[in-house]
């Protein structure tokens, strides 16, 4: 599962646990984005935050790992490398599956050689129930044809609203894990 997870929040988790019983995933790998390219312009937590923040989050769920291999990265990184190196661990393609949310997903023709990426693995994107997916009628049909949907329940929560949150002093419990509030809070993250 790629994602800035900036800061990483329960829909992330809803959505990685769905995948993970819907498609019988038997490991599922947090992968946090090192320095990403379309963020640049934005001012995020650093890589080693939404790290350790991902690894809180996480935590004892025996199931789930965390990889820096985005974030030890010299050069800069794109999912299709990301993809690359986990073939080349020995994941077969069949079955390694590629989760993100469905804006990244209806963004994907804009990465980094992303007509590759659905030769590397299964594409997984979550929709709430009843909710219409605009804007996928437009992507390729290559694209398409490898885009598997996951249902979560209807959970209205993002990173952006978050952190916008705590711009404006206004809580933050129970939208993310409480370790990862308690790093949030110890280490004065999204004030700016």
């Amino acid at each position: 599962m790629g994602g800035t997870f900036d800061p990483i929040h329960y829909g992330h988790l809803l959505a990685a646990e769905e995948a993970r019983i819907n498609l019988g995933i038997d490991r599922l790998i947090f992968v946090p984005t090192g320095d990403p390219p379309y963020k640049r312009a934005q001012k995020i937590a650093s890589a080693e935050d939404r790290y350790a923040m991902t690894l809180l989050a996480t935590a004892g769920v025996t199931e789930y790992s965390v990889s820096r291999i985005e974030i030890d990265r010299t050069e800069e990184t794109h999912t299709v490398d990301t993809l690359q190196e986990f073939i080349k661990s020995g994941i077969n393609p069949e079955d390694l599956y590629f989760i993100t949310g469905l804006d990244a997903m209806l963004s994907i023709t804009s990465w980094y050689e992303f007509e590759k990426i659905p030769e590397l693995c299964t594409l997984v994107t979550a929709r709430r129930p009843g909710y219409s997916v605009r804007g996928i009628e437009k992507l390729p049909d290559f694209i398409k044809d490898k885009l598997k949907y996951i249902e979560i329940p209807q959970f209205a929560i993002s990173s952006t609203e978050i952190r916008e949150r705590i711009r404006n002093k206004r809580g933050i419990r129970f939208l993310v894990p409480h370790l990862v509030e308690i790093y949030i809070e110890s280490n004065n993250l999204y004030l700016f």
